[in-house]
């Protein structure tokens, strides 16, 4: 089902005030889930269904061909809620962190970037957690000071998340299968800094979903997909330009 469309639209490039210039930007339409949702790693529920599947394209940091692996991601609302569900292929299921505010993002990851307003601001709201569900949850400011970028870590929300992996972790002696990562955000979290645009038909927020993808047991090496290109990866990938827009819909 594939739903994700452009919007010719100049306020997703105000950064700090100065636009920038106008650019297309893609927008991904977040349907809204007809029953109750049990977050357990699967997709059991038929509101799943009404969700736009779209894969992660944009391919990053490839070295191997079996960094080459598919991701599939879904997303649904509700009036206290966003639920997330990202689906990947993997033949080499890796983890290792285990603590809240670690590196997860140094192993199979799923990430998910929120700006809870239709504008490239240069804070959003992020999410990254891997196969144990180790998060690392933060408020990331662009150009806090004298260029440098911040991560605010004590912010440490509750939400929901659950994984389920086919293969074994760790272990490379063998080919698995994949795994599947399933997040309920509640909406009152986006509202730690303050008023947000409202989650409701119609309204527009901006993100950026991402995927890091771990196939060696040792090192730091990783590619990356997202759901929307990236203009300078070697830059970093929080730079709120190169996100996309939600559009919540019936």
């Amino acid at each position: 089902m594939e739903r994700l469309s452009f919007l010719f639209a100049a306020v997703l490039l105000f950064s700090n005030g100065v636009m920038a210039q106008e650019k297309e930007v893609s927008v991904y339409e977040v349907f809204r889930a007809h029953e109750s949702i049990v977050i357990d790693g699967e997709m059991n529920e038929n509101t799943w269904n009404r969700a736009s599947v779209q894969s992660f394209d944009n391919l990053y940091a490839s070295q191997k061909p079996s960094d080459n692996q598919s991701s599939k991601f879904r997303m649904l609302w509700d009036e206290k809620s966003i639920y997330v569900f990202y689906e990947f292929e993997d033949k080499y299921l890796t983890a290792r962190e285990i603590n809240r505010d670690g590196a997860p993002y140094n192993d199979d990851c799923a990430e998910i970037f929120i700006i809870p307003v239709p504008d490239a601001l240069d804070t959003h709201f992020g999410f990254e957690v891997n196969m144990y569900k180790a998060s690392n949850d933060f408020i990331y400011f662009n150009n806090f000071y004298k260029n440098n970028s911040l991560g605010l870590k004590s912010f440490n929300p509750d939400f929901n998340v659950e994984v389920r992996y086919k293969g074994t972790i760790n272990d490379n002696s063998d080919i698995d299968q994949g795994w599947t990562l399933e997040m309920e955000i509640p909406l009152s979290v986006f509202g730690f800094l303050g008023e947000v645009v409202p989650v409701q038909k119609g309204n527009l927020w901006t993100f950026l979903a991402l995927r890091q993808d771990r196939n060696d047991i040792d090192g730091e090496r990783r590619s990356t997909s997202t759901l929307f290109p990236i203009a300078d990866f070697s830059k970093n990938v929080h730079e709120p330009t190169d996100f996309g827009l939600m559009k919540f819909v019936d």
